[in-house]
C-alpha cells in the first residue's frame, strides 16, 4: 500500500526537488508583466509574469526591487533572471526575482524616463554639485573594457594632446550581467585611491541595449558620489545615459572625453611663446622709456651748475640768518627789560633793603624772627641792623595803643 504523507511534506518535498535542480536556479525569462502590486508594507513586489501561451506567478523581493531605477508597469514587457522554487505554505508555484529588465523599447523609456525624473528631484543633477577639471591633471583615470576601442582612442588623444598625464586603467564589462556592479565599483576605488585627478567612466558606440547598463542607479549614485571629477564618455553624440546627467561633465565621445580631460599642448606652448613675446616688448618698452627719461634728465643737468643750483638756497639761507638775528635781538631786549623789572621788584621785597633805612629786625635766641608782642622780659634778642647786630634784655613789654584798640575790636 502507497505511504500517506501530509500537505506539508509533499511541498517540502517538491520545493526540495526545485531547489536541487540547477537549470531551475539561475534562469532567465521573458514574459509581459501581470497584475503588478507594490507592498506597502514590506517594500516586496508581487505580479505574473505570462506570454501568449503561460503565465507563473513572480516575487521581487525588497533588497532586490530597491537596485532598481524603475518601477514596473502591468503590460511591461521584461526578461527577469530569477530561480523557480516552491512557497510551502500555499503550495504556490513561483519565480523568485533577483533582477528585472525592460524588453523592448518602449519599456525601456519608461524605465529611462522614471529614474531620471526620480534621481532629477532629488537634486543629483543639480549643477551646483558640478566639479571643475583641473587644468593640467597628472593622472587621468579611466574606467571601461580593457579590450575595448575606447581605451585605445584615449590613449591616442592623450599621447598626442597632453603625454606629460600618465593613464590609470580600471578594467570592467561595459554590459551584460554584473556590469553594473564592477563600473561601480572601479569609480569607487579609483576615487578612494587618490591617485586619479581625473575620472573618464568610457565605452564606444552600440545599440541602446547594449548601452543600457550605463542607466543603472547604482553607477549614478556612485558618480554623484565621487570626489574626483568624472566625465561620462557613453556611446556617441546622440547616445544619453543617465550617467551623462549625473557626471561632472558630459563628453559625446571617449575621444572627445579625453580631449577635454587635458589641455593640448600645441595650445600651450603657444600661449608660453606669447606670453614670453609679451614680456620682451614689455621689458624693451620700458627700457626705452627709463632711457628717454635718462636723456631728458641728462639734458636739464647740462643746464644747471654749483652756481645755479645753490643760489636760491643761499639767498633763503641769507634771508633766514637775518631774520634769525633780528628775532634774537628782539627777544633779548624784552627778557632784558623783563629781568630788570624782576630784580627791581625783588629788591623792593627784600627785608634787608628796609634795613638800610634805619630799621632792625628782631630775632630771639634761636635766631628766628619774632614779633615785639610775643616777647617776655629779661628775654635775650638780638637786634640786627644794617652792617651790625646788638643783643639786649627786654626790660618790659609795653602794649602800644594800636595793639590795644585791635584787641578791643576783637572783643
Amino acid at each position: 500500500m502507497t505511504d500517506v504523507i501530509g500537505v506539508g511534506a509533499l511541498n517540502r518535498y517538491v520545493k526540495s526537488v526545485l531547489d536541487s535542480d540547477g537549470f531551475l536556479s539561475d534562469l532567465a525569462l521573458r514574459g509581459e508583466v501581470s497584475g503588478f502590486v507594490n507592498h506597502v508594507k514590506s517594500g516586496h513586489w508581487y505580479f505574473t509574469l505570462k506570454d501568449e501561451k503561460a503565465s507563473v506567478k513572480a516575487v521581487m523581493f525588497r533588497q532586490e526591487a530597491r537596485r532598481l531605477g524603475f518601477v514596473p508597469q502591468d503590460g511591461m514587457r521584461v526578461i527577469v533572471r530569477c530561480r523557480v522554487s516552491l512557497y510551502e505554505a500555499t503550495g504556490s508555484f513561483q519565480v523568485y526575482v533577483q533582477d528585472l529588465f525592460p524588453d523592448g523599447l518602449g519599456a525601456a523609456q519608461l524605465a529611462f524616463d522614471q529614474l531620471k525624473a526620480r534621481l532629477e528631484q532629488e537634486g543629483l543633477f543639480g549643477p551646483e554639485h558640478k566639479k571643475p577639471l583641473p587644468a593640467y591633471p597628472r593622472c587621468i583615470g579611466v574606467v571601461t573594457s580593457a579590450t575595448g576601442a575606447a581605451l585605445q582612442d584615449i590613449r591616442n588623444v592623450l599621447g598626442r594632446r597632453w603625454p606629460l598625464a600618465t593613464l590609470l586603467l580600471a578594467g570592467v564589462n561595459v554590459q551584460g550581467l554584473g556590469a553594473a556592479e564592477e563600473i561601480s565599483s572601479a569609480i569607487t576605488t579609483l576615487d578612494r585611491s587618490g591617485l586619479a585627478d581625473v575620472i573618464i567612466v568610457a565605452r564606444g558606440g552600440g545599440s541602446r541595449e547594449d548601452l543600457w547598463v550605463f542607466n543603472d542607479e547604482g553607477i549614478a549614485r556612485v558618480a554623484y558620489a565621487c570626489k574626483t571629477p568624472l566625465i561620462s564618455a557613453v556611446g556617441h553624440e546622440i547616445d544619453v545615459s543617465i550617467l551623462d546627467y549625473v557626471a561632472d561633465l558630459r563628453a559625446p565621445t571617449p575621444s572627445a572625453a579625453a580631449e577635454l580631460a587635458v589641455p593640448d599642448r600645441e595650445a600651450e606652448r603657444k600661449k608660453i611663446c606669447t606670453t614670453l613675446s609679451n614680456i620682451h616688448e614689455y621689458m624693451h618698452s620700458r627700457l626705452n622709456l627709463c632711457y628717454n627719461e635718462l636723456a631728458a634728465a641728462r639734458n636739464v643737468a647740462g643746464q644747471l651748475n654749483s652756481e645755479t643750483l645753490c643760489r636760491p638756497q643761499r639767498d633763503k639761507l641769507l634771508e633766514l640768518c637775518a631774520e634769525l638775528r633780528k628775532t634774537q635781538s628782539r627777544l633779548l631786549t624784552e627778557k632784558r627789560r623783563e629781568l630788570v623789572s624782576a630784580c627791581a621788584l625783588a629788591h623792593s621785597l627784600s627785608p634787608y633793603a628796609v634795613l638800610g633805612r634805619g630799621y632792625a629786625i628782631l630775632r630771639d635766641e634761636a635766631g628766628a624772627c619774632v614779633p615785639v608782642a610775643a616777647l617776655r622780659p629779661d628775654q635775650i634778642i638780638r637786634l640786627q641792623g644794617q652792617g651790625a647786630s646788638a643783643l639786649c634784655r627786654v626790660e618790659q613789654v609795653i602794649p602800644t595803643q594800636e595793639d590795644t584798640n585791635e584787641k578791643s575790636q576783637k572783643l
